[in-house]
């Protein structure tokens, strides 16, 4: 794969702008129903150039959606790799069998649980006989 490193006046480095999806907006202009469907292909994306400055980048709906929810876990969860870590601990030492269940929370805030007693309301395996038909 070919690649472009660029370093612009205000210190912006571009290590890796792959040649092939790098083009001028007026190129694409010319090519946009071409990039439209080659960027539905995953982590295909386009960067567009203005004299040589990128300006803008060209990707899938559904690449665009999956970064915003990347970037909104990220706000929510500033810390996650550490808690990852901390959570394989406790359940490599056994500490999480001393965490609060679902059900204790939600009892804390006077959710009401279901018994769980004896019905159990899955699928049965009986089979039951077809009804005739009404004419």
């Amino acid at each position: 794969m070919c690649t472009l490193s660029c370093t612009y006046k205000n210190n912006i480095n571009l290590t890796k702008m792959n040649i092939k999806t790098t083009l001028p907006i007026s190129e694409a202009r010319k090519k946009i129903f071409d990039i439209a469907k080659e960027v539905q292909k995953p982590s295909n994306y386009y960067t567009l150039t203005d004299k040589g400055r990128p300006k803008a980048v060209i990707m899938s709906a559904e690449e665009f959606d999956s970064w915003q929810e990347t970037l909104e876990v990220m706000r929510d969860f500033p810390d996650l790799a550490k808690d990852i870590k901390k959570t394989d601990y406790a359940v490599k030492t056994g500490e999480y069998k001393k965490w609060a269940t679902l059900e204790d929370v939600m009892a804390r805030y006077g959710y009401v649980i279901a018994d769980k007693g004896k019905n159990n309301y899955g699928v049965g395996n009986k089979i039951r006989k077809k009804s005739a038909k009404r004419n």
